[in-house]
């Protein structure tokens, strides 16, 4: 069984996949501690990213490639978590804005059973972040909303930086329905319910100022989801959940 398998999704990024592919195969073998596994997830590209992750699949052992028909980044983890055979699993974006020194204190409490999931927060104090004041207050203000609208404690939800425990994973993941950004939002709230462990790991964390991301639309879509979890939650199935990650 391998350690980690660290997911990489990703949709029309034909030019960042290299750098961050190169990176990661440089850097974690210094960082991380284990083995791990390194698994693109293309969902729906219509550049040459497909093309491209087959290469590097081609070219370097540790590197896998799935492809999926449909977009959306919350459905590409989902996905690939479900069949990985990894004893953690972890997701990091593309532009690895995020420090990779993080990634072994982010994975560390899932191997020795301390937590079930581990996130990095751009928010929680010792965090060091570099972004413009409009994403800034967005994503201040939305987790402010989060927490104030749905029984979640964590800092910051929307980073795109975390890790679970298979065994964690495969409980809750069938539970999961939104497949885009609000999906590590609804993972999150879900786990808190079922009194699973969260571990936060204050983050370095360096904006990409070139990041396709439509944060309008994301907005909008994360306050849908919240709507929908705020009618949804208190029919879930919280004992069986928690009993079947245990």
């Amino acid at each position: 069984m391998t350690t980690l398998d660290v997911v990489i999704p990703v949709y029309n990024e034909e030019h960042d996949l290299p750098r961050c592919v190169d990176r990661l195969l440089t850097e974690l073998p210094k960082l991380f501690p284990h083995d791990f596994r390194i698994t693109i997830a293309d969902n729906a590209s219509t550049d040459h990213t497909l093309q491209i992750a087959e290469n590097l699949t081609r070219a370097h052992e540790l590197v896998r490639c799935i492809h999926l028909p449909r977009k959306g980044r919350g459905g590409a983890l989902k996905e690939v978590w479900s069949v990985s055979d990894a004893e953690v699993l972890a997701y990091t974006d593309v532009d690895l804005s995020t420090d990779l020194r993080a990634l072994a204190p982010l994975v560390a409490p899932l191997l020795s059973g301390h937590s079930d999931l581990a996130i990095g927060s751009r928010l929680a104090h010792g965090a060091r972040v570099t972004r413009g004041v409009k994403r800034e207050v967005i994503s201040r203000c939305y987790n402010v909303l989060l927490r104030a609208t749905l029984p979640t404690h964590v800092t910051d939800a929307q980073c795109g930086f975390k890790a679970i425990h298979t065994r964690a994973a495969h409980a809750l993941l069938p539970h999961v329905e939104d497949t885009g950004w609000f999906f590590d939002t609804e993972l999150l709230v879900l786990a808190e319910r079922a009194g699973l462990r969260i571990h936060e790991v204050p983050v370095d964390w360096v904006d990409d100022p070139e990041s396709s991301v439509d944060i309008l639309a994301t907005a909008l879509a994360d306050l849908r989801g919240i709507a929908r979890l705020r009618r949804t939650l208190p029919t879930l199935p919280v004992i069986e959940l928690a009993r079947a990650a245990a």
